[in-house]
């Protein structure tokens, strides 16, 4: 590759990529904060909170993928200069948020029945349970704030998304701290507190996001202020890249957080203190893949922009400069998590015994992290050219028929325990990166 050219797409991507992570990272971070403030509130607690976000992050996750040709498409027509079909684009991708929301709320609603039939205890599954029919509520303004985010981010002015998630963070410390503990008369709700916050700021951020799109300066030029007829125009034709784009980004992504919410639900099997210690160390995996997550998102961008002009070698040239800055930061970050695996323990709880069983846990992910950050950014490459189910069955072999049976024999069968379960992560994750590494290979060759 000229030097010149991977400087140019590195220096494009970086640009898109920090706000976009921080704004990815945004998310985990609120979810970190609650289970660090809930878990020194009560182990019992964190137990609670931990079983519920597993379906919880499942549904999130698919949702989240669902709505990835939102992302695509904007950037399909914004590099091929087509502005004025931007906005319905937008205002469809709003409509299709709160759908999938409100489908959300219906199935969150079951959580109780769902856990007790993965085997857990009656009272892991009340507790865990009442969580998840809470987090429920907060689905439709998620999906409506990351729908707008993704387009956005699809305009390469993803700087709002991550201003927002920054308020609605300081937000969600100030109500955990009220709510979880009961502090300034409020009741003393522990992780059921900490899910009425998550609800309560997720509000909030879809309403400003949606009223910042709504007056941006070249609203006309990028036709927001639609009408709806026009946003129904071309009928169920004219949702088709956004739904195809969005269906595989779907199906890959319920197929690896389905692959991850039954490590939770192995986690659970092996008791209350692996639970917790899987909870604590999966955190500091799920905050470090938001930065792949992110550079992953501007890689797609720039690769979309590339496919919207039909340039094969630029988009090449954006797909391999993004895994390679994803591997340097994963490497860094990687580091950090090795050389303060203790503190980072510590910060979660204060139960000596939790300690002890996740520090080394988290001190292992900086491996694990390099290879599921990397194969994060691959499917986005391909997805970014356009591909939407193979991303999905390349996913389907590396975490539903490698990752899933290996993370139970390895933790359950062969007495590995909760690290075990990141054990199967990892080759997993190596699988996934190469099959996709060769896919984008052959569809950017020239």
């Amino acid at each position: 590759m000229p030097p010149a050219t991977i400087k140019r797409h590195a220096k494009d991507i970086f640009r898109l990529a920090v706000p976009t992570v921080l704004a990815r990272a945004g998310m985990i971070i609120m979810m970190i904060v609650d289970a660090a403030m809930v878990g020194h509130y009560s182990s019992q607690e964190l137990a609670y909170q931990s079983i519920g976000l597993a379906p919880m992050m499942f549904l999130v996750v698919t949702f989240f993928g669902l709505m990835n040709g939102v992302l695509v498409v904007t950037a399909f027509y914004f590099g091929s200069n087509n502005l004025n079909e931007c906005g319905p684009i937008w205002r469809r991708s709003i409509s299709y948020a709160a759908t999938l929301g409100i489908v959300g709320v219906f199935i969150s609603s079951f959580g109780e029945i769902f856990l007790l039939a993965t085997g857990q205890t009656a009272n892991l599954a009340k507790g865990g349970g009442e969580i998840i029919n809470i987090l429920g509520w907060s689905m439709p303004p998620m999906l409506i704030f990351v729908a707008s985010s993704f387009f956005l981010e699809g305009l390469k002015r993803p700087k709002a998304g991550m201003y927002i998630m920054i308020i609605g963070n300081l937000a969600n410390v100030l109500l955990n701290w009220l709510w979880v503990f009961g502090y300034m008369g409020f009741p003393e709700l522990g992780a059921a507190g900490s899910a009425f916050s998550t609800v309560v700021v997720r509000i909030i951020m879809a309403c400003v996001i949606v009223y910042y799109i709504w007056h941006l300066k070249d609203h006309s030029t990028l036709n927001i202020r639609v009408h709806a007829n026009m946003i129904f125009r071309g009928g169920w034709r004219a949702w088709s890249k956004i739904r195809k784009i969005g269906l595989g980004g779907g199906a890959s992504n319920a197929t690896e957080s389905g692959a991850f919410s039954s490590m939770s639900i192995f986690a659970g099997l092996l008791g209350v203190m692996p639970l917790s210690a899987f909870t604590i160390s999966y955190n500091m995996l799920a905050l470090t893949f938001m930065f792949a997550l992110g550079f992953g998102s501007a890689t797609a961008v720039c690769v979309g922009n590339a496919k919207g002009r039909e340039d094969k070698r630029e988009m090449a040239f954006a797909g391999w400069t993004g895994l390679g800055l994803t591997i340097i930061s994963m490497l860094f970050l990687g580091m950090l998590l090795a050389g303060f695996s203790t503190q980072i323990a510590a910060g979660f709880t204060n139960d000596p015994q939790l300690m002890v069983l996740a520090a080394p846990i988290i001190a292992f992910i900086a491996i694990v992290l390099i290879m599921d950050g990397g194969q994060s950014v691959m499917a986005h490459s391909l997805r970014g050219c356009g591909e939407t189910w193979i991303p999905a069955a390349l996913h389907v072999i590396s975490y539903i028929l490698v990752m899933i049976p290996l993370g139970y024999y390895l933790s359950l069968k062969a007495g590995h325990g909760a690290m075990g379960l990141f054990e199967s992560i990892l080759i997993a994750s190596i699988i996934s990166l190469g099959l996709a590494s060769i896919r984008f290979y052959y569809l950017t060759k020239i």
